[in-house]
């Protein structure tokens, strides 16, 4: 492991624990055994570290997503589509160390502007990407959406926050419907798609 990856899961683990507002940067060096201006070595700043540790941890938790092609993405129903693409988003979220970032992130992301310009980031890419996917399908005529925009917007925040609901009662221990989100999805396809 690279010194830079080892102070990026390192910062990790501390944020973790107090939090990535009141984490300084000598914490992080004394925690991978160096000295401070040493850190400064990897890493110009605070901010510079806490994005990169966001890029490094969504990159390797994308690593599990397998790829397929768009031949074989528009062989499978408009449902299995969208479920697929939700689930594989799950998956990236769900890993332990992306988990582990975003419950620190989300936990201050009304007190630090790293944190929230970080979840403004994630919804965009989460948009983005449904947009393109929205796209594709009606290209192929599997969407009929006349207002992609919104409706990438609707199903990404729908789906955003099924999951944050999903999380929320399983952290205290109430019931919940592990179909919500597939019942959602089938909705979404019954009035968007003729198939």
């Amino acid at each position: 492991m690279t010194k830079r990856k080892e102070i990026i899961l390192s910062t990790l683990n501390l944020a973790s624990k107090y939090g990535l507002k009141s984490l300084s940067m000598s914490q992080i060096a004394e925690s991978v055994g160096i000295k401070k201006p040493s850190l400064y070595n990897h890493f110009n700043s605070k901010e510079e570290l806490i994005k990169e540790m966001y890029g490094y941890i969504r990159n390797q938790s994308k690593q599990d997503i397998p790829n397929i092609s768009i031949e074989d993405i528009l062989k499978k129903s408009t449902y299995d589509i969208l479920f697929d693409s939700v689930m594989n988003y799950k998956k990236m979220i769900m890993n332990e160390e992306m988990f582990k970032f975003y419950s620190v992130i989300y936990s201050e992301r009304a007190t630090n502007n790293e944190a929230s310009q970080i979840v403004i980031e994630e919804t965009n890419k989460m948009i983005n990407a449904t947009k393109a996917l929205f796209v594709l399908l009606k290209e192929n005529n599997k969407l009929f959406i006349d207002d992609i925009e919104m409706a990438s917007i609707s199903f990404s925040m729908t789906i955003h926050s099924l999951i944050d609901y999903e999380i929320d009662l399983k952290k205290s221990n109430q019931n919940y419907d592990e179909n919500n989100i597939s019942k959602y999805i089938k909705w979404f396809s019954s009035q968007y798609s003729k198939e």
